[in-house]
């Protein structure tokens, strides 16, 4: 198969990039590719990055509280790769496995430790519903599909079992070579207190700047949490999740003000908030990080090298040789755009970043 090189882009430093890739995979990045006997991308001028990952989507089409498309939150949005945050469990994962294998996006699952994962909002108040053999099993047949486990310590999913759910999820982690966990926040009860004592370094703490009064911010004193603080140095992967309801442009400024960032940034996208707001697409959630006080090359470390890392997607999240042929190619456009969180608080971002290629293994899809 004849090579092919994205040629003329440049990284987010401003550094000439040339990419060849061949068979779905990266041979040869360097400031300058000789062109013989390649098939050429012009992208002169234009700015590329590792494929954009978003580690907290929903994407089961077949369901009907939280479900999207793979392919309108993923390829066509500069996305090349998703993972589903526990929208099916044990009993249904295999069916999404399905249709996720038909998308031209990657998708990859966080397994729900509820056994049909998000069919009703409160799918943690029964606990009978937690098998964990089921979810072993589940585990063993499709390794390269679950990359995760998924427990949503809020109000209303839990019903009245407070901090239960996440004893059993941290189970079932720890016997099932102690897969990525990622835990979503919200009302008490939990309080957030008691949830963040019970995670580890390397688990993952989503919607992590939310405007509740259970989040990390003291709405007396206006700062962040001393119990906050010990998780986050303790290595707590600290992770947007967007959401209709659970990003905060105040929480997330006066983090940062105390010197807190997210760790990655992700959008808890499904269709809903994709198409009526407040989310829209990855590139927005960047956005709005970016008129925080982000720096662009942070954000795409955060969407790329990390996420890539937290949940061990060894191939993805950069680009060198031998990694995996996905990667987006963008702009940066001078302009003026409002962008609304979570509770309509608004911010005017005056650079866009428009995706305008997505190469998903080495395939090219113009967005």
């Amino acid at each position: 198969m004849k090579q092919t090189v994205l040629k003329g882009g440049k990284l987010i430093t401003g550094e000439r990039c040339d990419v060849v890739f061949q068979e779905g995979k990266i041979v040869e990045v360097s400031s300058e590719v000789e062109i013989d006997n390649k098939e050429v991308i012009d992208i002169e001028g234009k700015y590329l990055s590792a494929g954009w990952i978003d580690d907290h989507v929903h994407c089961f089409e077949e369901m009907s509280l939280y479900y999207d498309f793979p392919d309108q939150i993923g390829v066509e949005k500069g996305v090349t790769t998703v993972i589903d945050a526990g929208t099916t469990g044990a009993e249904n994962i295999r069916r999404f496995h399905q249709l996720a294998e038909v998308a031209k996006t990657n998708v990859y699952a966080l397994l729900n430790i509820s056994k049909w994962g998000i069919v009703e909002q409160d799918e943690l108040a029964d606990l009978t519903k937690i098998q964990e053999e089921s979810v072993a099993q589940a585990i063993h047949d499709l390794p390269e599909f679950i990359v995760g486990i998924k427990a949503r310590m809020s109000k209303t999913v839990i019903g009245e079992n407070g901090i239960t759910p996440l004893e059993l999820a941290e189970k079932i982690q720890e016997e099932n070579n102690q897969l990525p966990l990622m835990v979503h926040i919200g009302s008490a009860p939990p309080e957030l207190a008691e949830t963040l004592d019970m995670m580890e370094k390397g688990d993952v703490l989503t919607h992590c700047f939310n405007g509740k009064p259970n989040g990390i911010v003291d709405q007396q004193t206006t700062k962040i949490k001393d119990f906050v603080w010990k998780a986050y140095r303790k290595g707590v992967i600290f992770d947007i999740g967007h959401g209709t309801d659970s990003f905060n442009f105040d929480v997330a400024e006066q983090a940062l003000a105390e010197g807190m960032k997210a760790t990655s940034i992700s959008t808890d996208i499904y269709i809903r908030n994709r198409t009526n707001g407040p989310v829209y697409d990855l590139a927005t959630t960047m956005e709005k990080l970016h008129v925080v006080g982000y720096s662009w090359a942070e954000i795409l470390e955060k969407v790329t090298t990390v996420p890539a890392d937290n949940f061990h997607l060894t191939n993805k999240g950069k680009l060198a040789a031998g990694f995996d042929a996905d990667i987006t190619v963008f702009e940066l456009v001078e302009g003026t755009k409002e962008l609304v969180d979570s509770n309509g608080n608004t911010r005017t971002a005056i650079q866009l970043i428009k995706p305008v290629k997505t190469i998903i293994g080495g395939r090219l899809y113009d967005n």
